[in-house]
């Protein structure tokens, strides 16, 4: 089984950022094992296409009817209870592990190409991430509120799929990173804060709104 905090602080001492660990998973059996992947919302992860991403552990008896109707339709009645077996070890639960990167960290204000430190900062990732058996990186890219809905969703798009490119470079499975922007839609500064018409010290306020939200979910190399 994963230790948590043990894990967050090392990604908390090699960012210097702040980490969360998520703990509650559907589609378990009963001996613990885990057949999709979780994010930190609590919801399981999906492919651009609605598909719901399943952990190495999947099996057609951890189905579950948002992701695969169709298999719990068809399972079969339970059997009747067999001789108790001896107990079996249950299989490590995937664990999430979210950090987050503040833009100017990655980009230069405005802009989706990486700086020299982002790239630093996510060299120090992808070598900690050699440490678990990795399910899936989810990153998703957030703006201020300048400039248009329009521009921002792509602006932020446009960040995350930078993230994924070069986390790909570092020899990370394509597969296994899956990308979201989110525009302007998830600020963290509050309505009332940065207020006035665009400035030097408004965009500096807006700062923690241009993020990169990176999850890593996966269990702890044995």
């Amino acid at each position: 089984m994963i230790n948590k905090a043990k894990y967050s602080l090392l990604l908390a001492t090699l960012l210097g950022l702040s980490v969360s660990a998520f703990a509650q998973t559907p589609g378990i059996d009963m001996k613990g094992t885990v057949g999709y992947v979780i994010d930190q919302r609590g919801y399981v992860v999906k492919s651009g296409t609605g598909l719901c991403w399943r952990t190495g552990y999947w099996t057609p008896a951890l189905a579950i009817e948002e992701c695969d109707p169709d298999l719990v339709k068809k399972a079969a009645p339970a059997a009747a209870p067999a001789k108790a077996a001896a107990p079996v070890a249950a299989a490590p639960k995937p664990a999430a592990q979210k950090v987050t990167l503040a833009a100017d960290a990655l980009f230069d204000f405005n802009k989706a190409v990486l700086r020299p430190e982002g790239k630093a900062k996510l060299d120090k990732l992808s070598s900690d991430i050699k440490g678990i058996k990795l399910e899936v990186i989810i990153a998703v890219g957030h703006a201020d509120r300048f400039g248009t809905d329009a521009y921002n969703q792509k602006l932020s798009e446009k960040r995350a799929a930078a993230v994924k490119t070069y986390l790909v470079g570092k020899g990370i499975e394509p597969n296994r990173v899956y990308t979201e922007g989110k525009g302007e839609k998830q600020p963290i500064t509050k309505p009332d804060q940065c207020k006035g018409p665009k400035s030097k010290k408004v965009i500096e306020c807006l700062q923690p709104d241009r993020r990169v939200e990176i999850e890593v979910i996966g269990t702890k190399a044995q």
